[in-house]
């Protein structure tokens, strides 16, 4: 489909140091930094997916609307 694996594994990749990151800011007691570090992650995430998302669309329309 045109998604690199190198992609999927930089998002596993994150997933693991963010939820590493959770876990020991977690047992420190520091709570909300530990929120923070996952929204962030989560929030990276999301955008890396939505210009995934966005490429598939735009080949998708070129394809469907014979648009190069």
């Amino acid at each position: 489909m045109g998604v690199d694996i190198n992609t999927i594994f930089q998002i596993a990749g994150i997933g693991i140091v963010v939820a590493f990151l959770h876990t020991i800011l977690d047992q420190m007691g520091k709570k909300e930094y530990a929120q923070w570090v996952t929204l962030i992650g989560f929030i990276y995430i999301l955008f890396m997916v939505a210009s995934i998302v966005d490429d598939l669309f735009q080949k998708i329309k070129s394809v469907f609307l014979f648009q190069g």
